[in-house]
């Protein structure tokens, strides 16, 4: 009999217990053993639960066990989890986990931990939900030379961009939909100011290329600077706009590693991606672009990407799997300065308006300003709209650096105000 915890009884802890016992005796016929839950850990009381025998509010309950073989951590945030899962690692337990911020903070750490002690530190569902990629990446495309992955990380962000695009709803009211329809928390920040993805994208990113890529070391970005006007002008030019994470290998072994929202043509799969589901786009010397897809949380989609681990853990009972990657020092993720695309400026001309139109397309914009900007960027594309208002700028850079693009901007002080500035990636 192997004998597991479960460490938390929250959204995904219990849906955890619920898919395990519904389909215990197919779980137990496919990994060749019997299994059971011990102990459910939680400092609440569940009295009419049917598991109620087996709550506890003793980590020690759990790490004094000899029988305890494999605990599982869905409690969320750093602490206690940190603590717990490393005195369980030390304590000879293999651990599963959902937890994206444990893994993206101390993924190197307890790896290496879980090597040292022989046994199992799985994380399947810290990025995606119930879609299968962290194994894929370790296993089936293993042989690849993986350049760069990039994806919709996030399905709140992406549910309220959905309905910015589709039914032009302010980011406001998008927001207070989401978190009416139980996609959004509360505290929202997490998601909207791109930290969630930050997260994701670390643990891919370290996953891919081998080194652990901290939080601290990505330049994010959220949504709630972007605006319907922003939207309008995207779908104009055959652009969707999507909260991107993206990790690239350059030429010197360094990283680009990136969150923010960008421009992406409607060409690309990842601008067709709606709602709250997430897409992950894995780019191979041998497989070329791979897309992950479906959604990306939830209680029973997030369970069974747990409960699959666990299944691992228990095939591999005696024996550890191979999932390492090394730390990452300073300066292995390059300055996101370097980066290089073209870009996408929304603002207001900080000049009296001497010219009604530019071509049809510039309403209210002084001809000094849009020459200065010419000669500032070299080669722009001016858009319009037609309820575009008085003095509003809208234009698409040619591709440059990250820094060289701050530096031009910034001499367009005393022209433009600058009110909106996206990215614009194209695959």
């Amino acid at each position: 009999m192997i004998y597991i915890a479960v460490m938390g009884h929250g959204v995904v802890g219990s849906g955890v217990v619920e898919v395990f016992y519904k389909n215990l005796e197919n779980l137990s016929a496919k990994c060749g053993s019997e299994m059971d839950i011990k102990y459910i850990l939680d400092i609440r009381d569940f009295p009419d639960s049917p598991y109620k025998d087996k709550f506890t509010k003793s980590f020690d309950d759990i790490l004094n066990d000899s029988d305890i073989s494999i605990v599982v951590e869905v409690m969320g945030g750093l602490e206690p989890a940190y603590s717990f899962v490393k005195r369980c690692l030390l304590a000879g337990k293999s651990v599963v986990t959902s937890n994206k911020e444990l893994v993206a903070m101390k993924g190197f750490e307890l790896l290496s931990l879980s090597r040292d002690n022989n046994v199992n530190f799985l994380f399947e569902a810290s990025v995606g939900g119930g879609i299968p990629v962290i194994r894929p990446i370790a296993q089936c495309l293993a042989a690849n030379d993986i350049t760069e992955i990039a994806g919709i990380l996030n399905g709140t962000t992406n549910f309220i961009m959905t309905k910015m695009i589709k039914d032009q709803m302010s980011f406001k009211d998008a927001l207070c939909l989401a978190q009416s329809l139980g996609y959004a928390e509360c505290d929202p920040s997490a998601d909207v100011e791109g930290d969630d993805t930050c997260r994701k994208i670390c643990i891919l990113a370290s996953l891919a290329f081998g080194k652990h890529v901290y939080p601290r070391q990505v330049f994010t970005q959220g949504i709630t600077g972007i605006h319907l006007e922003d939207v309008s002008y995207a779908e104009s030019l055959g652009h969707a706009i999507k909260l991107i994470g993206r990790a690239v290998r350059l030429y010197d072994g360094h990283l680009s590693v990136t969150v923010y929202p960008a421009l992406i043509s409607k060409d690309c799969q990842l601008a067709s991606v709606d709602d709250v589901f997430n897409a992950i786009m894995v780019r191979g010397d041998a497989t070329g672009d791979v897309v992950f897809y479906g959604k990306g949380a939830g209680k029973l989609p997030t369970a069974s990407a747990v409960i699959a681990d666990v299944m691992d853990c228990v095939k591999h009972i005696s024996a550890r799997k191979y999932l390492y990657w090394q730390d990452g020092e300073d300066g292995y993720v390059a300055d996101y300065r370097l980066d290089e695309h073209a870009f996408y400026v929304r603002g207001t001309s900080q000049i009296d308006v001497t010219s009604a139109m530019l071509g049809g397309l510039v309403a209210g914009a002084s001809a000094e300003v849009l020459d200065k900007i010419r000669e500032t960027f070299g080669t722009v594309r001016f858009v319009g709209r037609q309820d575009a208002n008085d003095g509003e700028i809208v234009f698409i850079t040619g591709v440059m650096r990250e820094a060289a693009f701050t530096q031009a901007l910034d001499r367009l002080k005393d022209f433009l105000n600058p009110e909106s500035v996206l990215r614009v990636m194209d695959y």
